[in-house]
């Protein structure tokens, strides 16, 4: 949207269902959150993945979000050519610090409908990890939630883990 001049460069939104999402500003628990995680992500990922962050990823003709982490096939044009796609997908991460509802109950519900096989959801007002996985009929069969992270095996590509032990570290009521 921004390509074609509908919208600033610099504009903090989201295509959702065709409606066009405003995104709330970085508070700073939510950055610190973001640096962690791609430290952790890109420690884990080698070159076997691609690691985005906050960058879209294109679902359909009417949504193309913006998750705080889009993990996806290695490709060796570094997606410069076009978006990556649902099938390009092996996780996404939504860090939510105000948007937990809406990453759940919208966000969620779409990326499973597209076959995204798995979601994580860190929740920074609970401190939980809330992972979601094997998508089926619009929904996450599998879901778990736990206020202590260890370390975790991403479904694909098989065998790639991520240290996530500490990852509420120095925030309130960790």
């Amino acid at each position: 949207m921004a390509e074609v001049g509908l919208l600033a460069p610099d504009a903090r939104v989201e295509l959702i269902e065709g409606e066009i999402i405003d995104m709330p500003p970085s508070g700073i628990p939510h950055a610190g959150i973001l640096t962690r995680l791609m430290r952790l992500l890109l420690a884990a990922a080698g070159t076997r993945v691609t690691v985005r962050m906050q960058l879209p990823l294109r679902l359909d003709d009417y949504s193309e979000p913006e998750p705080d982490f889009a993990v996806l096939r290695w490709r060796e044009d570094d997606y410069t050519s076009a978006h990556p796609l649902p099938g390009d997908t092996l996780l996404v991460i939504e860090v939510s610090q105000s948007s937990l509802r809406y990453d759940r109950n919208r966000k969620l519900p779409l990326y499973a409908r597209h076959g995204i096989p798995e979601v994580w959801i860190v929740d920074l007002v609970s401190l939980r990890l809330h992972t979601f996985d094997l998508p089926q009929d619009g929904q996450y069969v599998n879901s778990s939630t736990t206020p202590r992270p260890g370390s975790l095996t991403m479904k694909a590509p098989p065998g790639l883990q991520v240290d996530l032990t500490g990852l509420f570290t120095g925030l309130q009521g960790s």
